[in-house]
């Protein structure tokens, strides 16, 4: 973990160069899994039955794990970082989102 607000790994060193490395490689997937799963959700909701509904939903779910799994793999590689939120930011959020959670429950 680095000393400022990022939350990382050590970096994992690949080739530079026009030729794509593992790094590419694994952002290319990651894209395309989050991308997927966008389409899907959208797919969900507008499944026209339950037996439909609960086939995207199996292959929503398998997508959603590899998803992560990718994720955490370029994490450890230390090619994804994260911003380290400050509490006041995160409660501030919170009280908002309660806000309007309670304004839809009047």
């Amino acid at each position: 973990m680095n000393t400022n607000n990022q939350i990382s790994n050590p970096q994992t060193e690949v080739e530079k160069g026009i030729k794509q490395n593992d790094k590419d490689y694994l952002n290319s997937a990651l894209s395309l899994l989050k991308e997927m799963e966008k389409n899907y959700v959208v797919a969900l909701t507008e499944a026209s039955n339950e037996n439909l509904f609960s086939q995207y939903e199996k292959v929503f779910n398998d997508i959603k794990v590899l998803q992560r799994e990718v994720f955490e793999l370029a994490f450890c590689k230390g090619w994804y970082s994260l911003e380290k939120a400050d509490g006041s930011k995160i409660n501030e959020k919170y009280t908002m989102l309660n806000t309007e959670f309670n304004d839809l429950n009047m």
